[in-house]
């Protein structure tokens, strides 16, 4: 079995005139990622890998979960794979990762929201920003991840916290 844990970035700030992967957390983001953080620091399963998108809105977001679970910043993966993706290339990404037995990745809509409904047999119409939600997979291997079967194990989402 394989967990996987699915985060979109916390809300990001327009106030400068940044390219769009330079956008920094606004006060709101910021607020959110430490409730989230907060919560997932009880979860009992730390993830042997974090994957980040290269966007700082994703990598802040990252970094701050990650210190949460007690993950070394400097383990971190920064993958421009991520930024801005579809279900196909996110599951192509996660099908190359060795044996670990969890992944958390940081990303962007809509292709987070579209991994999960791959997923899920619930719909879910928005992967609120700052929101999580983790799988378990049936598979003994990433690379069988386009083939696998999938349960709900966590779903957290800064306003229902």
């Amino acid at each position: 079995m394989k967990t996987l844990y699915i985060i979109r970035h916390a809300k990001s700030s327009w106030n400068f005139d940044l390219p769009d992967k330079d956008r920094p957390l606004n006060a709101r983001g910021r607020k959110d990622v430490f409730k989230i953080a907060k919560h997932l620091s009880f979860n009992e399963l730390t993830p042997d890998l974090i994957i980040s998108s290269v966007a700082s809105r994703a990598l802040y977001t990252a970094l701050h979960i990650a210190d949460a679970w007690g993950y070394p910043e400097s383990d971190i993966q920064i993958s421009d794979e991520l930024y801005h993706t579809s279900t196909e290339d996110i599951l192509n990404l996660l099908s190359q990762e060795g044996t670990g037995k969890s992944i958390a990745i940081f990303g962007h809509n809509p292709g987070f929201t579209d991994l999960i409904n791959h997923f899920n047999e619930t719909y879910l119409d928005n992967l609120p920003t700052c929101g999580v939600v983790a799988f378990e997979l049936d598979i003994e291997n990433w690379k069988d991840i386009q083939q696998a079967k999938a349960t709900e194990k966590l779903r957290a989402f800064p306003k229902r916290i």
